[in-house]
């Protein structure tokens, strides 16, 4: 089978607007969650989420563009282009064999509801020619393509908060099997909008707390609900001999891929954790690697009360008596939880721990949990050996997907 290594990154999320400074954030440890200012919250029983910050989209984006899409595309067309600068690539000697697999979990959301505002004040033929070419999530992976002038295959995955992970390992499969040589692989969200933070609320998914430092508090006892982030995370997988050919620095190679359903609840994990396990096995046994030789997992880690207890279950089942030896934090404990772009940061921020050795904190950790009794990193992180870590994402409707990275050698 071929190599598949990364050779670019790139990133726009609640701790920064690179992937220099979003890196810088991991490490200290710093909360991005804070009081939402998108939309007025005095009446709203949620008040924080991870919003981006002092982002002006006109430095990336021609103001007549940014009329013609939603945020997420905005976001994730700023989060490619500082993946292909930072992989040093031109895709014209080879164009049919580079393509774009970007996620959106939910995609155009304020443009849904603008466009229905706009429907019912001036009648529904008013609505702008912009609207479905806005709102598709297919948007964001189309205008990267187009922007970069990928010809190969060029798609979105949808599977809910396991998106981004998806869309990073089939983007892996893709390179491995031989049908490119280059795929920008990621995800994007922009779902910070009062219909989005109201139905989410609504399903009492998101937590209510008001201080910002306990409304994002993985494995902690006293977690509620997760806090909403937006954002977007680009990775440049290249083909190995590719990427040794021209030169490119490679941030870690990944190595396996494992992808299944719960088949069980339309928003509740299996409670016993089997679905998450069986998964995490599938890209172990998919990479030839057994599991004493990981030492670091970047846990789907959501802040609610049945997926931390699940995913803690989950990786005891998997890795048996080497469990309690590995490193699994939560950085959703840092950004929220970026939905269907989540998988996407959370796969840079593990590519970064492996290129980088340092192992992030799950941080605002106060009482401790019994049945999430594994080393979550508590609060610091740590500079660490990495030579395999892990990525897991579980999302509504019961899809699980799991990378498995290597540093490379």
């Amino acid at each position: 089978m071929r190599r598949v290594v990364i050779t670019g990154l790139g990133a726009v999320t609640p701790i920064g607007n690179t992937v220099s400074e979003t890196w810088e954030n991991v490490k200290a440890g710093k909360c991005g969650i804070a009081p939402i200012t998108h939309f007025d919250t005095t009446d709203r029983k949620v008040k924080v989420a991870g919003e981006v910050k002092n982002l002006n989209l006109e430095e990336f984006i021609d103001k007549k563009e940014l009329r013609k899409m939603d945020k997420f595309t905005a976001f994730a067309l700023i989060a490619a282009k500082e993946a292909v600068q930072d992989a040093a690539i031109s895709f014209e000697a080879d164009s049919d064999r580079c393509g774009a697999i970007i996620s959106s979990g939910i995609g155009g959301m304020q443009t849904i509801a603008d466009g229905q505002d706009t429907g019912r004040e001036k009648g529904f033929d008013r609505v702008s020619p912009y609207f479905i070419p806005s709102c598709i999530g297919n948007m964001a992976a189309g205008r990267i393509a187009i922007e970069h002038g990928l010809r190969g295959m060029c798609s979105n995955v949808v599977t809910a908060c396991a998106s981004g992970t998806n869309a990073v390992g089939d983007g892996f499969r893709h390179i491995r099997d031989g049908y490119a040589e280059v795929m920008l692989c990621g995800g994007a969200e922009a779902s910070i909008t009062e219909l989005g933070v109201g139905a989410f609320t609504s399903l009492n998914a998101l937590s209510r707390a008001e201080d910002p430092m306990r409304a994002s508090i993985p494995f902690d006892k006293e977690r509620s609900g997760f806090a909403m982030g937006e954002g977007a995370a680009v990775l440049i997988l290249e083909e190995l001999e590719h990427a040794i050919a021209r030169g490119a620095k490679i941030y870690a190679e990944i190595v396996g891929y494992g992808t299944n359903c719960d088949a069980h609840h339309i928003t509740a994990p299996l409670e016993d954790g089997s679905g998450a396990a069986k998964c995490m096995q599938l890209a172990m046994k998919d990479g030839g690697v057994s599991p004493e030789q990981i030492q670091y997992i970047n846990a789907h880690g959501t802040s609610t009360p049945l997926n931390d207890k699940g995913e803690t279950r989950a990786v005891k089942l998997a890795f048996g008596e080497h469990a309690k030896n590995l490193m699994m934090s939560s950085t959703k404990s840092m950004t929220g939880h970026l939905l269907g772009a989540s998988g996407a940061v959370e796969a840079l921020v593990t590519a970064l721990a492996v290129h980088n050795n340092f192992a992030p904190a799950t941080i605002n950790y106060r009482v401790p949990d019994e049945e999430c009794d594994l080393d979550i990193v508590p609060n610091i992180g740590r500079n660490v050996e990495i030579e395999y870590a892990m990525s897991n994402s579980l999302g509504f409707g019961g899809h699980n997907a799991t990378i498995l990275m290597k540093k490379y050698k």
